[in-house]
């Protein structure tokens, strides 16, 4: 058994060290920009970040926006995930069929749809003015509320996939179980589902969480330079003011956002089932 293990970790030998030369030494050397100052090793960078105002406004805006798209994206996955679950096997696969679609369509193209529903012109606002809820059309792209919109559309059928399998696991006499007992849909969702779904409401949220804090062409799209987010800024920092420093910095507080975000999400389940 010794012996086939040693030729396992031989076999897997050379591709660890590939992943390492091309993903972690660039990786490393990127965020280590931040840590260095005049010469020597010092946390005074991250410091200096965060006194700009600019900077605390991108930060607090990114964190804001993640943490909303993610809550949101639970309750309508949630919703949609136990809809789809609970027909029968044909619709179903033909409703999961509908949740991947989005996600073989090039995110450029998805956000750019959004400029022409949500434009001056487009179809929200000549429905606005045509209802008189408004004389003139209302600007809704390059504020908060497009790249939300845009960011929701294009992380929420990951949520829903997960939450779909998660669901597909339960088992299938606990929600009759629970209410034959008693409990409203309420108490069914907080007590039931929730504690048995879990798992995939925890993957669900981490890759809605991550990929909202790291998306780039939707902010910039739907945002533009009114509504920075880390990574737009990131951007500016790299190709306009050439300070890769202050991108390591954002790249490392980008890191720390979305691992803690994993660690929360896996310790608020963690302490639900304890209770």
């Amino acid at each position: 058994m010794f012996h086939n293990r040693m030729e396992g970790l031989a076999l897997a030998l050379p591709a660890a060290v590939f992943a390492a030369i091309v993903f972690l030494v660039p990786v490393g050397i990127l965020l280590s920009e931040g840590f260095r100052a005049e010469g020597s090793w010092t946390l005074a960078s991250y410091a200096g970040f965060f006194e700009s105002e600019l900077n605390r406004a991108v930060f607090w805006r990114t964190l804001k926006l993640g943490a909303i798209v993610t809550a949101v994206s639970a309750v309508i996955g949630y919703a949609t995930a136990y809809s789809i679950v609970s027909l029968p096997p044909t619709a179903r696969g033909r409703m999961i069929g509908l949740v991947v679609m989005p996600l073989m369509i090039s995110p450029v193209a998805r956000t750019y749809a959004w400029i022409v529903i949500l434009g001056r012109t487009g179809f929200v606002n000549e429905t606005i003015v045509w209802l008189g809820l408004s004389d003139t059309p209302i600007r809704f792209l390059f504020t908060e509320t497009a790249v939300f919109i845009g960011l929701l559309q294009l992380f929420l059928p990951l949520m829903i996939l997960s939450l779909i399998s998660a669901l597909e696991n339960m088992p299938r006499d606990a929600v009759p179980a629970a209410r034959v007992l008693g409990a409203n849909w309420l108490q069914v969702f907080v007590k039931v589902i929730l504690p048995l779904t879990k798992e995939g409401l925890v993957i669900g949220g981490t890759l809605v969480f991550t990929g909202s804090l790291t998306a780039y062409i939707t902010p910039a799209i739907l945002g533009g330079s009114k509504v920075l987010m880390l990574e737009t800024l990131l951007y500016q920092r790299v190709t306009v003011a050439n300070d890769f420093a202050s991108a390591s910095i954002i790249a490392m507080i980008l890191m720390v956002m979305s691992f803690s975000a994993n660690l929360l999400l896996k310790r608020l389940a963690t302490a639900r089932n304890k209770r």
